[in-house]
């Protein structure tokens, strides 16, 4: 079988909550030989700065050149500015970086029943689950995914941005790994959906 090689991954997470989660996730991917984090401390913008600088210095000055971002989903995710930026910025092409592939992590704090697979092979880690459902409704998105931050969810309603959602207690280092591959091919055909205005504020 062909060696799938390391990428450079963004990890974005909420830094009061769930740092441990970060943390832990970086000391596993290296132990495992997963991915390269390529994350770094976002320092404070400042609040007059418009939405296209603050976008584009997220992607050039903090993604640099990370090709997949993984969410970590957790209680108050969604309501984090800094979070949305994050996102935002890792869907759109920068000057300097292009956009990235996208993961979703659910914490165990949100851990759900379901999960998404955007592509055929993620399909083998659920061998019990024999029927797949293409969910077209926001609300059902919602129901599933609570804690979801709504970019997310614009998003898993695409047919063309392609973002896998798994539990935290159902990660292996093979599953990630693969995951990770499979968000970094996709990358450059995602059409990310980015009519959402970016959060200023949180909530």
């Amino acid at each position: 079988m062909e060696e799938i090689p390391l990428h450079k991954v963004f990890i974005s997470f909420h830094h009061a909550n769930d740092q441990w989660y970060k943390d832990e996730l970086v000391r596993w991917g290296k132990e495992y030989k997963v991915f390269i984090d390529g994350s770094v401390d976002l320092g404070e913008i400042p609040d007059d700065w418009d939405d296209q600088k603050i976008r584009e210095y997220i992607r050039d000055e903090h993604l640099r050149d990370t090709t997949v971002t993984i969410l970590l989903c957790g209680i108050e995710t969604k309501n984090r500015k800094h979070i949305d930026w994050e996102l935002y910025s890792s869907m759109i092409d920068g000057k300097i970086n292009k956009k990235s592939g996208m993961i979703v992590i659910l914490l165990p704090s949100v851990k759900s029943q379901y999960y998404t697979c955007a592509h055929d092979n993620e399909k083998d880690f659920y061998p019990k689950t024999n029927s797949w459902l293409n969910i077209t409704e926001r609300s059902e998105y919602q129901r599933r995914y609570p804690y979801m931050p709504e970019r997310i969810i614009d998003n898993l309603l695409s047919n063309s941005a392609y973002i896998s959602v798994i539990n935290w207690d159902d990660l292996t280092a093979g599953r990630l790994k693969l995951m990770i591959e499979n968000a970094y091919k996709y990358r450059s055909v995602c059409k990310y959906d980015l009519s959402r205005p970016m959060k200023r504020r949180n909530s």
